[in-house]
């Protein structure tokens, strides 16, 4: 039964695969119809890289006009392209018939027809997105290859990016490479580079992706891909240690909360557990602070009115905190906010909630036992 089903499809395929050769002909492509994915996807990049503190903001707002600029000027280009079958008909007949009985022949060895289909079907139109931006990167690769100057380093740091995204890192490198030997180019171009090198080493950071490192650190010593990245340097030397005294290091330097912390953590808590050292905690997002239209109203307030609204603001928080009590940054604004209002003994019991959240090594236990000591100080 199974192979009467084979054999049907197989004279489908056949005759699907030959009526080209019967046809002249052309169809026509819109390339405007193949411009969003990229780009959109180009766009969303920016957003998460700069989230993840990879770039700046001035930095995420120039790639974001170039690309925008970009996405203009190719749907304004509405010209249409005739692409020909011709030639090869040779060729396509053998492959026609080679195909389909080199298929039959390998099942029936090392076939299981028992075994459920995937749905291909289904992921249609993710392959058909893929071809677009492997179409469109190969164009913007061209572009800027013709370019008399070589094209602008945003056009290869956009490429590197895509085809990073695409998992083509051999080509993410050899793009980030050509921005790289810019004169404007930026710590992050080289941390990009090096993480594209470690990529397609199947995570080795190569000696040649250290070198980059060293360079985004001296041109940015808070990049914090290109600490990190050394940091797993480290380990794979044998010195976890120095990989582990690296990342605690890094996150002393910078006070309150940044996206890239989270992962941070995670790995020198993994280093940490190889060497028996304490786990760090994580670090929660700093809440939002007053809005523009709240700082605007406290200053129209009264004195009793404005010592009102302070007041609500910090049993709004100390509130929350009954329902999150594992908030360390909670705890420490809260002590902060009855220090401004002096009310001591209340900072004080504040101080010791967020002591007791914190483990042994972790930076800010020192701060807050000098603010307890401070507190009890008659």
């Amino acid at each position: 039964m199974i192979w009467g089903i084979f054999a049907a499809m197989a004279l489908g395929g056949l005759t699907i695969a030959l009526l080209p050769i019967r046809r002249a002909g052309a169809s026509l492509i819109q390339r405007a119809d193949a411009v969003p994915a990229v780009l959109v996807d180009q766009l969303e990049e920016v957003d998460r890289d700069m989230a993840r503190g990879l770039v700046s903001a001035p930095e995420a707002d120039a790639a974001r006009r170039e690309i925008r600029r970009r996405m203009a000027q190719v749907l304004r280009c509405t010209d249409q392209q005739s692409v020909a079958t011709s030639g090869g008909r040779g060729a396509l007949i053998l492959a026609a018939v080679f195909v389909p009985v080199m298929a039959f022949g390998y099942y029936a060895v090392a076939g299981a027809p028992d075994v459920p289909a995937a749905a291909f079907a289904d992921r249609a139109d993710d392959r058909a997105d893929a071809r677009r931006i492997a179409e469109l990167a190969g164009q913007l690769r061209d572009k800027l290859m013709a370019e008399p100057d070589g094209g602008p380093t945003e056009g290869w740091m956009m490429l590197g990016q895509t085809y990073a995204r695409m998992g083509q890192f051999d080509e993410a490198v050899e793009a980030f490479r050509t921005a790289s030997a810019r004169d404007d180019a930026e710590s992050a171009t080289w941390s990009m580079l090096a993480e594209a090198m470690i990529r397609a080493n199947d995570g080795t950071v190569t000696p040649d992706a250290v070198s980059a490192l060293d360079r985004a650190l001296t041109l940015d010593p808070l990049n914090p891909a290109a600490a990190f990245y050394l940091a797993i340097a480290d380990a794979q030397a044998g010195d976890t240690a120095a990989a582990h005294d690296r990342l605690t290091a890094r996150l002393a330097e910078t006070p309150g909360y940044q996206p890239w912390m989270d992962t941070y953590i995670a790995q020198a808590n993994a280093f940490g557990e190889t060497l028996g050292r304490a786990a760090l905690a994580a670090r929660a997002p700093v809440a939002p602070g007053p809005s523009a239209a709240d700082v605007a109203a406290a200053q129209a307030m009264s004195d009793g009115d404005r010592a009102a609204f302070i007041r609500s603001m910090v049993d709004r928080l100390a509130t929350r905190l009954q329902d999150e009590p594992d908030d360390v940054g909670g705890w420490l604004r809260l002590a902060n906010a009855f220090g401004v209002l002096h009310e001591m003994g209340k900072a004080r019991e504040a101080y010791l909630r967020a002591d007791a959240l914190l483990p042994e090594g972790d930076p800010r236990k020192a701060d807050v036992r000098a603010s307890i000591a401070g507190l009890d100080k008659p």
